[in-house]
Formats: structure tokens, sequence, C-alpha cells
């Protein structure tokens, strides 16, 4: 077997959505040598919204548009790109941090957690077993695939609302079925369903159950005011209920809350000295692209201070 390829970086960056490229972009101004990696294409979470109108200068404009300006403005300062690595080890707790994937063994001074977070599953019969036979946590990957059926929609936030809208584009027929009897979603957002003809709320239910042959035919939902269960005939499930953390290489090295997520200061600054949390992977009040890429921008600076400091001490 052959031996690894060792790679040394003042500042690594494990993550490229927009806190990643933000905080790549903020060390590397500040002379640190850079890298980002990442276990798919870069881009993050956001390169699969069909559009974003909420970032400002730019007004309405795609995901994936998007996130090519962010990695495009990275490029400018020669950060060194890893994507579709297969990480097997992460040691935050030594003085010199290190990445190890199939190939290389990734060392740095400063390591930041950009790793996001992904849609939370329901936990319920039949949600596994239909992935990709009806049941999809992206409408704008699959939506296409359900042209003139009809498809639901469970949750009440800005996601679940926004998505259901999407899904009318190819959708004959979107219920959007929220567990309580209001939306918690943007006023804008829940205007613009409600005027939407094709799309029909339901409230105060939860799913129970998946159901079908080859792909899903019926979703078992229940009331939770009446206890009522009862069968809703969809030919697709789009779960919207929320995120969690992708901490899976984590393993409780640092300080977490009890839902998993990275808890830091106001200085993205996590448990362990040198290592720091960005975007949605922390503790944070607000999920949104451009919070994202304000925690990059303070965690890029302040790993840079903390390699500066660090050389200071040694040197005295």
């Amino acid at each position: 077997m052959s031996e690894k390829t060792k790679k040394i970086y003042d500042v690594i960056i494990l993550g490229a959505g927009p806190a990643g490229l933000s905080a790549a972009i903020y060390a590397a101004r500040g002379n640190a040598k850079t890298a980002v990696i990442d276990i798919s294409m870069f881009g993050g979470q956001p390169s699969n919204y069909l559009e974003l109108e909420n970032y400002p200068a730019l007004g309405k404009i795609g995901g994936y548009d998007m996130m090519e300006k962010f990695e495009e403005h990275a490029d400018m300062f020669n950060i060194d790109k890893y994507p579709m690595q297969e990480i097997e080890n992460i040691d935050l707790v030594s003085s010199t941090k290190t990445i190890e994937t199939k190939e290389t063994i990734f060392e740095t001074k400063t390591l930041i957690i950009a790793t996001g977070a992904q849609a939370k599953k329901l936990g319920i019969a039949g949600e596994k077993e239909f992935l990709g036979r009806g049941v999809s946590y992206c409408a704008v990957c699959d939506g296409a695939f359900y042209r003139d059926k009809t498809v639901a929609v469970v949750g009440g936030g800005n996601a679940a609302v926004e998505e259901g809208c999407y899904l009318t584009k190819f959708a004959k027929k979107v219920y959007i079925i929220h567990r309580r009897d209001k939306l918690r979603a943007d006023k804008i957002v829940q205007e613009r369903a409600f005027k939407n003809e094709k799309v029909e709320f339901i409230y105060d239910t939860i799913p129970v159950e998946i159901k079908g042959k080859d792909c899903v035919e019926t979703f078992v939902l229940k009331n939770v005011k009446t206890n009522e269960t009862f069968e809703l005939k969809t030919d697709g499930v789009f779960p919207y209920i929320g995120f969690a953390p992708n901490v899976e290489h984590i393993n409780a090295q640092l300080e977490q809350n009890e839902a998993g997520f990275i808890v830091t200061n106001d200085r993205m600054e996590t448990s362990v000295k040198g290592v720091y949390a960005i975007g949605d992977v922390r503790t944070t009040p607000l999920r949104q692209v451009i919070t994202a890429a304000a925690d990059g921008a303070v965690a890029g600076c302040y790993a840079v201070k903390y390699l500066e400091d660090a050389e200071q001490k040694t040197a005295v």
C-alpha cells in the first residue's frame, strides 16, 4: 500500500459553501497559505436552490450561479482546492490539526469547519425505502419528475413553502403539511403560496408512514388535535423540516449543543484553540447565505490573527 501524501497549510477550511469560500478569501488575503477541502463539489447547499432574492446587490439570482461567483472570487487568491475528498479521520485536539483522506494527510495550525447541515429526516416507515422513488429532499433536483402529478411537502418554514411553490411549476397539486396551525415562513413567502391555486395547506398534521409498491402511492397522516389518521394520495413526498449539522467526523472533539451544532463565540472560535466553526454547522440564530458568508469573514480574519499571535509567542 502506497504511503499517503502530506500537505501542510496555514489555514484549512473544511467545506466549500458560502461560509467556507468566504473564509478562504479572507484567510488568503491575510497572506495565509490556504486550502479548501470538500467531500463533494464546491458550492454547498445553495447550489441546489432554484433562486435567491435576499443577498444584497445581487437581486434575484440562481443558487448555482451565485456559488459560481463565490468560487470565481476565491480563485483570485491562489487558494488550493480539493473537491470530492473521502475523509477518513480528523484530529482537532493536537497542536497540529490533521484531516486524513483516502490519499492525503492535510496538516494545519488552524482549521475552519464549514461543513454545513443537511435536511432532517422524518424518521417514519417508508421514508428510507422510497428514497429516489417518490421521496426527495430537493425540489430543484427532482421537481421535473413530478409533471402533472401530486406531491406533498412537509414543513412550515421558508424552505417548505418556497419549494412547495416551486413544485407547482410541474405538479398539478401540491399539499403543504404542517404540524402547527400557523406557518413559520416569512409573510411575503406565505402570501405567494396563498395566492397559488395549486397549493393546499393541511395544518395540525404530522406524517406517520409512506406507502406504495414500486413508488410512493399514499402518505399516512395524523391530525394532532383530533388524533384522526388518514391517507393522502400522492406521488411524491418532500420533507423540509429543518436541518441537522454535518459533524460526522468531529466525534465530540469540541463543544456541541444538544442538537449537535458546534458552539462558538462571536469570533467563531470553538472550545478548541485554533479551530473555528462557521455557517450552518454552528449555533446561530439565522441560517442564510449572507450570515454564512459573514461568519466566514470573521473566522478568516481571526484565524490569521491566531497564526500571527502564535508566531509571535514562539519567537519570544
